[in-house]
């Protein structure tokens, strides 16, 4: 459904876009790191810790031994840090779907990054939930 809705979101921002006056040359939000900048390591090690980090919060403040009437706003900071922190180097996916949408409608090079987009989420995520199951969140 999140890839289904980023696909729906970026086709309106193409069809918005299209009409400007002199043409878009835009990315449409598509993720990328710059070659010439930062290896493709740094890059997927950005996005992997930078998911399990968020998904970690999320599963640690709504947990139901930790239910706190601000996870809500733990969880808001978390990205915004990551964001700040990430932007950057890859523009901050931390979900596949995100990026899918985005890349689908940039084309080039935001396409041809686009794996990393998938897997590194995909993997940062899988590992906070083996952390979270583990029990890390469980009072003593």
């Amino acid at each position: 459904a999140q890839i289904i809705g980023a696909i729906i979101a970026s086709l309106a921002l193409w069809i918005i876009v299209s009409g400007q006056v002199g043409g878009h040359t835009g990315g449409f939000g598509a993720n990328g790191w710059d070659e010439a900048k930062w290896g493709m390591s740094s890059a997927f090690l950005w996005e992997l810790i930078g998911t399990f980090t968020f998904v970690t919060v999320i599963l640690g403040v709504t947990n139901a031994k930790h239910t706190t009437a601000f996870a809500g706003l733990v969880i808001g900071l978390t990205l915004a840090g990551l964001h700040f922190a990430i932007i950057p180097v890859t523009g901050t996916s931390l979900n596949p779907a995100r990026s899918i949408g985005p890349a689908l409608f940039s084309g080039g090079a935001a396409l041809g990054q686009l794996w990393l987009f998938i897997v590194a989420p995909l993997i940062g995520g899988a590992i906070a939930g083996v952390v979270a199951k583990a029990g890390i969140f469980e009072k003593d």
